[in-house]
């Protein structure tokens, strides 16, 4: 198996475990999306640290705090992801998936739309016209529902800002993602302190205080750092032997699965609206995707000008 082809499973992997993790936060839906997510962030710090640990790498994380404008950058990110993580989770356990997915699907041309805007990145009209396209079955959602779809633009805007700040650290993504767990742990921490011995209760009344009340409910809080952690380090390992273009297109696979689990599996309804607006993102992805294929077979092809050693 060549290096391209095991990257390309790897993306493969990466895009199946995101796109189906739906199933496993709606089997979380007893437990308030707050104590599920600082569940997460805390089993993700322990994945991660152990990963590091074997590499032998942790002291890799204090760079961070021995750089105050570092330390601020990566204090933000952590904000970021944050937010992602958690508009998910309760999007998923509040019968929102669909909202959810569309947030993936717009997100890498928004991304694209913002290096064209923040880091002057040359934008083809390929890329303009797709852009306008998905610009419009947004609004489209938006006229047809009475209302934004919230949840998309929040799981894009934090999941696109979280991106444009990570282009500025200067480290792994591993060692970067396990500084954003690091030093949102404390917080996590304080909050399953309250949960477990103050009664707290998250927006929606409710208080679990899940873990240690049996072996297969630990287990599977447990898991969080697992399924958090993995796809991560399996989408670094696929970033390294894939071009852009051919990331991108498997990337959707994930939004897709999301979808499909969200009308298959847990029977969430598809307007009028979604079923003219989804085919459109559908058909500027297609374009966007063949578009950058196209192009990155042609920077891959080798260049036919002979010279003339004199």
């Amino acid at each position: 198996m060549t290096e391209t082809q095991k990257g390309l499973w790897a993306m493969v992997a990466t895009s199946v475990i995101w796109g189906l993790s739906a199933l496993f936060y709606k089997a979380l839906s007893h437990v308030p999306p707050l104590e599920v997510l600082s569940h997460r962030t805390i089993w993700s710090l322990v994945f991660f640290g152990i990963v590091l640990a074997v590499q032998g790498r942790l002291g890799e994380i204090g760079a961070v705090f021995r750089a105050p404008r570092l330390f601020a950058v990566m204090t933000l990110a952590a904000l970021m992801v944050s937010l992602n993580w958690g508009m998910f989770i309760w999007a998923i356990q509040s019968g929102r998936t669909i909202e959810a997915s569309l947030g993936y699907y717009i997100y890498p041309i928004m991304s694209v739309l913002l290096g064209a805007v923040l880091f002057k990145e040359k934008l083809g009209r390929v890329q303009v016209f797709a852009v306008a396209m998905i610009t419009f079955a947004v609004l489209l959602l938006t006229w047809g529902l009475g209302v934004a779809p919230w949840v998309s633009l929040v799981v894009m805007g934090t999941f696109v800002t979280y991106g444009v700040i990570k282009k500025q650290v200067p480290m792994g993504p591993v060692v970067s993602v396990t500084v954003e767990v690091l030093l949102l742990s404390p917080l996590a921490a304080i909050w399953l302190w309250g949960v477990h011995t103050q009664g707290w209760t998250g927006i929606d009344g409710r208080n679990v205080a899940l873990f240690g009340q049996g072996w297969q409910d630990n287990i599977i809080l447990m898991l969080l750092g697992l399924i958090t952690a993995g796809p991560l380090i399996l989408y670094s390992y696929a970033t390294k032997r894939l071009g852009f273009a051919t990331q991108g297109l498997v990337f959707y696979l994930n939004p897709t699965l999301q979808f499909a689990v969200a009308v298959l599996a847990f029977g969430e309804p598809v307007s009028r609206w979604h079923a003219i607006a989804f085919p459109v993102i559908w058909l500027a992805l297609a374009i966007y995707t063949l578009n950058a294929l196209r192009q990155e077979r042609v920077a891959a092809r080798p260049s036919t000008v002979s010279t003339t050693v004199k």
